[in-house]
């Protein structure tokens, strides 16, 4: 599912897959060069920002409340922590 997101350049995307489903694609993003941002926290959900390569303008977003998505990003605030 895409929605449009309030006060952002991206889209917020929570397509249903798993939280690792959703891991791997910020893994992927980043071996492709793009950067990726946590911009919000919630107690049942983490928001990521998908950037160009340059961190300039996001490209979508994801959110999720998965537990291994919750988990991947406890630690992490951007791909390169």
């Amino acid at each position: 599912m895409i929605n449009d997101a309030a006060g952002g350049g991206g889209q917020v995307r929570d397509d249903g897959g798993t939280g690792q489903d959703l891991v791997d694609t910020l893994l992927r993003w980043q071996q492709s060069g793009g950067v990726w941002r946590v911009l919000a926290r919630h107690p049942t959900t983490v928001t990521v920002a998908l950037l160009r390569c340059d961190a300039g303008e996001e490209v979508d977003r994801i959110s999720s409340g998965d537990a291994a998505w919750m988990a991947f990003l406890a630690d992490r605030d951007s791909g390169a922590d």
